[in-house]
């Protein structure tokens, strides 16, 4: 890739964007605490601020204290400026939800993905749920500024194509950003799901404000997501972070993305049940109340771990521990502040699994006489990833991007 020098006019929407997500970030913040944040001319930043104004994005609210003088008047984002829609298509649910410029959800649904599904139906359905999340919030479509469609990858993101996923092998090539598009008649941005949900944590979860960190999604399959100086870290075709296709175990079980032994083929939810099936056939968890269950999921043997059975609650803390491993991996290389993990994939043991990754930070980890990376669960509950991907669509309008600089 060609590398040229700064374009002008692009120096001033990053400036703007980098004036917003301090605001955005703050609970209140003057223009006084902008400029010596950012470096920004005092100048400058009241003529970034006097605009986000006029636009109606940022608001004046109330007075701060002051060393002197006239009272320092505080800046917050005008929540109620702007909506977002987020859509989370997964191979077992689609899922909807509408945010403010906050990423604060004012509606949401959800209904099963047809197990016969095609692209075209599939587009239909989202349009239909968008509709209908937003009747239900009473949020009017002129105040949308776009729809973030997010989904497991691969994803060619230069041409919008969804490239044979996990589980949806026969979608080669699907060109699902132009019939969602169409679908629906809104903006849309195309993402992987975990990445998306990393965009959320940063916009309006756990990521709020920190420059380096690392999400871990556990839903139908394991993915994730890096923000790394406060910027998203694509890679070279925009789908790094594939944390679940980590090698855990070089001669375990061949998965599907060419590698043995990954972390998905361990700690998926068809995984877990295939284990666990295994392991009681040949007599181990002779007392769990796993035995005899008409219908053996993953939800069942993560709620009997939960509820104390001994023989779940060790399948619980394998799969943690693969997952530590696979965390440990990613710290090391990347060196991030914070870990945070979500996603349906641990529902009911999510503080189990926080707690063995935590472990393994602070006894294995290369920099830990350094500083402690942190563990912690999204706050953002089921919903996460639709609110990435809504998440996906305020961070590209708003947050600072430092490819903006560059004329490619």
């Amino acid at each position: 890739m060609r590398q040229t020098g700064t374009n002008l006019p692009r120096v001033g929407q990053y400036n703007r964007a980098v004036v917003l997500d301090k605001i955005q970030f703050a609970d209140g913040i003057s223009r006084v605490e902008i400029a010596a944040l950012t470096g920004l001319t005092p100048q400058t930043v009241s003529g970034i601020v006097r605009r986000l104004i006029a636009e109606g994005i940022v608001r004046e609210d109330g007075t701060g204290s002051s060393s002197g003088g006239k009272p320092r008047m505080r800046l917050r984002v005008n929540a109620s400026a702007g909506r977002a829609v987020g859509v989370h298509f997964d191979p077992v649910e689609l899922s909807c939800v509408v945010v403010d410029l906050l990423g604060t959800p004012l509606g949401s649904m959800r209904r099963p993905t047809p197990p016969d599904a095609t692209p075209e139906s599939i587009a239909r359905s989202v349009a239909d749920l968008v509709e209908k999340v937003l009747a239900g919030a009473n949020v009017a479509r002129q105040d949308v500024l776009g729809l973030g469609f997010v989904t497991p990858g691969p994803i060619d993101h230069g041409n919008g194509l969804l490239m044979s996923p996990p589980q949806l092998s026969s979608w080669n090539r699907v060109p699902l950003k132009r019939l969602v598009a169409e679908a629906t008649g809104l903006p849309v941005t195309l993402d992987n799901d975990a990445t998306a949900a990393a965009i959320g944590e940063r916009w309006a979860g756990a990521g709020r404000g920190v420059a380096n960190f690392a999400y871990f999604f556990l839903g139908t399959g394991i993915g994730g997501g890096l923000i790394l100086s406060h910027q998203v870290h694509r890679g070279g075709s925009k789908n790094a972070a594939e944390f679940g296709h980590t090698s855990v175990h070089p001669d375990g079980a061949r998965c599907y993305c060419g590698n043995n032994g990954c972390l998905e083929t361990l700690i998926s939810p068809t995984a877990i049940v295939a284990d666990v099936r295994r392991r009681l056939a040949s007599g181990e968890g002779a007392g769990s109340t796993l035995n005899g269950l008409t219908t053996l999921d993953h939800d069942a043997v993560y709620r009997a771990a939960a509820e104390g059975d001994s023989f779940a609650g060790s399948v619980v803390d394998q799969a943690a521990e693969h997952l530590a491993t696979v965390v440990i991996n990613v710290v090391n290389i990347v060196d991030v502040d914070l870990v945070v993990l979500g996603g349906h994939g641990i529902r009911h043991v999510e503080e189990r699994f926080r707690l063995i990754v935590e472990r393994a930070l602070q006894t294995r980890l290369m920099a830990r006489e350094i500083h402690t990376t942190r563990v912690v669960l999204s706050p953002l509950a089921r919903d996460a990833v639709a609110i990435g991907g809504a998440a996906l669509v305020l961070y590209a309008n708003y947050s600072p991007q430092v490819s903006d600089l560059l004329s490619l």
